[in-house]
């Protein structure tokens, strides 16, 4: 008979404090077993990454952008810049994320950039990042 399988210890979570859909760390709320409700949390007890992103996450954007706002290009192009991370639509954008989907965005034809842009901010530079990989050979 194989032996039980031992259940990882559940980790409290701290809620996304501007998306309740997600914990700090990202994770889907309906993946998550346990929230952690203190405040302030007890770190022995609570994810280390919801921990640590907390501060981040609770910062106001830096740049926000609907979908098929073309300006997006632009606030990327100044994280690129200014070599510092930003917060953009809630998410943070770091350097190489916004190099990359610029690169992608300058060699795109107009056709793919509208379809691009109907898109989350967040789906786009994960499209434009994944496009780089490949064709960089990141993704073999």
């Amino acid at each position: 008979m194989p032996p039980a399988t031992q259940q990882p210890p559940t980790t409290g979570h701290l809620h996304h404090p501007r998306d309740p859909r997600q914990t700090v760390c990202g994770l889907p709320a309906d993946t998550i077993t346990r929230w952690e409700n203190e405040d302030p949390p007890r770190a022995e007890r609570t994810c280390e990454d919801c921990l640590t992103l907390l501060p981040d996450a609770a910062r106001p954007d830096d740049y926000t952008h609907p979908p098929g706002d073309a300006t997006l290009l632009e606030s990327l192009r100044r994280i690129v810049a200014a070599r510092q991370h930003a917060k953009v639509d809630g998410v943070l954008v770091d350097l190489w994320s916004a190099s990359a989907t610029c690169a992608i965005w300058d060699h795109l034809t107009d056709e793919h950039r509208q379809r691009l842009l109907t898109l989350p901010s967040h789906e786009l530079i994960l499209r434009c990042v994944a496009i780089y990989t490949r064709v960089t050979g990141g993704g073999r």
